[in-house]
């Protein structure tokens, strides 16, 4: 895995479920894997494919949600 195919949210509550499911349904569409961890900055998704990375910076603009990758 790269350690490149991350981002990392501020988000909590409904807003972070929302997050979630989008993350898994990206990374299914992709084939790839994904998970979660608590950093002190937020929440950072990981994602197996750099693409589905990508898409979920997408749906994180989307919902007014900023994320960075570093």
């Amino acid at each position: 895995m790269s350690k490149e195919n991350f981002l990392i949210v501020k988000a909590a509550g409904r807003q972070l479920d929302l997050l979630r499911g989008e993350a898994s349904r990206i990374a299914k569409e992709s084939k790839g894997g994904w998970w979660i961890e608590h950093v002190d900055a937020g929440k950072r998704f990981w994602f197996e494919d750099a693409n589905a990375r990508d898409e979920f910076a997408v749906i994180c603009d989307s919902f007014g949600v900023a994320s960075r990758n570093a």
